[in-house]
């Protein structure tokens, strides 16, 4: 009897283990998660130039329990990274040309990955080089010592990832940076955007888009040069998606039924480490609510204006070099890379690196208009279309083109903080990165940073004491 007790109970166990750890792989939880670790080893490795040696501990594993079943195999030779899942379920990410880190793609020849330097650009003053200028050469009417403590503050924590965890800071008034602050092992390291990509993937967009002619109040189904359109254009022709128009991608108003999520099972999750193709994927959600008339934040957008973007070429290759001819190299940028999916659009919701003097350059370029050095990078009005609300009410009067507004008094996620003015637009990412771009102050502020308690930074707050600590201009 005891016999067939204990055999019971094991044949129960058994099947307990068999329906977990199918349920699992239904639910695709083992796959995403290798493919997380590798894109995030591999990206960090190779695009970011740091050390492989602590990278699951520094950048995975705080992000969730789980993830410690995985083990990962850096090729450095190569320039890939594989992960395992328990020793069973495998992904590789390979350094790309043009392309970063790229998922399920054997490794190529002639991807050169970042080194660091962390003292590139120390001896020439900003934007040319990376220095800032001495705080004796200072606007008198700056509030030092409050900028000087909204800095320190900041960096409360620099190295922990159960704290805020800062990695790098920057202030820029009046053209010159005045703040450059890097916590210890990150001088010179390009950092992960995040979701502050879909602001710089809406300027390359917007670039190509404006410069081929094309309005942005067109039909999305009627943006694409002939031949050029990806297969699901003639599905969207067919029903209700027709109407979206390339304006409602930028401002995400196109209706689709799809949600934001960053839970295990949750979209997001499935798109960056499950789909090949991604704006495939995301352009496959049916339409919900009419088009432009719903704002609802959603990455799947950047990736489907992305792949609009790419239409526009003739060969992938003149694509996957764009971000560097028509941004990168005009405005100085050395560090900055936006990696692709598979398929080979660029992951424009999340997959930006770059330098913290490379993001300030960026939200300068913003900050001018799209101008640079009496150059224009980008044709005129991005800075007033990217801060234009969505919808006049709600949430979407807090959001731009692919752009946040932050201080909007209706539906700004800052407008209960005092200090922040209203003209005030933003980049902003996943875990505390924010990048903000202030005509009123003439300022740009920049914060990264792996923040995984969202309770252990208030972008908001940092805002407000850096901005108030800054004489206005206009």
């Amino acid at each position: 009897m005891l016999k067939r007790i204990v055999l019971g109970i094991i044949a129960l166990i058994v099947v307990l283990l068999v329906v977990v750890v199918g349920a699992l792989i239904y639910l695709r939880i083992p796959q995403n998660a290798s493919g997380m670790a590798a894109e995030s080893v591999c990206s960090a490795a190779f695009m970011a130039g740091r050390s492989p040696d602590n990278l699951m501990e520094e950048d995975v594993l705080p992000a969730s329990p789980a993830l410690s079943a995985i083990s990962v195999d850096v090729n450095e030779d190569e320039k890939s990274v594989t992960a395992k899942f328990a020793g069973l379920f495998s992904r590789t990410a390979s350094l790309l040309p043009d392309r970063g880190c790229v998922l399920d793609e054997p490794p190529a020849a002639g991807a050169e990955g970042f080194v660091i330097n962390a003292d590139a650009g120390a001896d020439q003053p900003w934007p040319a080089g990376n220095a800032p200028v001495p705080a004796t050469d200072w606007d008198p009417a700056i509030d030092a010592d409050r900028l000087n403590a909204a800095v320190d503050a900041a960096f409360v924590g620099a190295g922990d990832t159960a704290a805020a965890n800062a990695r790098g800071l920057a202030v820029v008034q009046d053209g010159k940076l005045l703040v450059l602050r890097e916590a210890p092992g990150f001088a010179g390291t390009p950092l992960h955007g995040w979701s502050m990509t879909k602001t710089v993937g809406g300027m390359l967009a917007y670039k190509i888009l404006t410069e081929k002619g094309i309005d942005l109040q067109t039909p999305v189904v009627d943006a694409f040069p002939a031949g050029n359109a990806p297969s699901w254009v003639a599905e969207w022709a067919q029903d209700e998606r027709r109407e979206i128009t390339v304006a409602d991608l930028f401002y995400m108003r196109d209706g689709l039924k799809n949600r934001e999520g960053y839970g295990p099972t949750d979209p997001v999750v499935q798109m960056l480490y499950g789909e090949p193709d991604m704006s495939g994927w995301a352009a496959s959600f049916p339409a919900e609510e009419p088009a432009g008339t719903r704002w609802q934040y959603l990455s799947a957008t950047s990736n489907i204006l992305a792949a609009v973007a790419r239409g526009q070429f003739a060969s992938d290759e003149e694509y996957w070099s764009y971000p560097a001819t028509a941004l990168y190299d005009p405005v100085g940028l050395t560090t900055a890379s936006l990696a692709t999916d598979t398929a080979g659009t660029w992951v424009s919701s999340s997959y930006l690196w770059a330098t913290v003097p490379d993001w300030a350059r960026l939200g300068q370029l913003v900050l001018q208009d799209g101008q640079w050095e009496g150059e224009e990078v980008l044709p005129p009005g991005w800075l007033e279309f990217a801060g234009t609300s969505a919808l006049p009410d709600g949430d979407g009067a807090g959001y731009g083109a692919q752009t946040w507004i932050p201080a909007n008094p209706v539906g700004g996620e800052c407008r209960s903080t005092p200090g922040i003015p209203e003209d005030t637009v933003s980049m902003e990412g996943h875990w505390g990165q924010i990048v903000a771009s202030v005509p009123s102050k003439d300022a740009v502020v920049v914060r990264l940073g792996w923040t995984f308690d969202r309770d252990q930074f208030d972008s908001c707050a940092l805002l407000s004491e850096v901005l108030s600590s800054l004489p206005d201009r206009n």
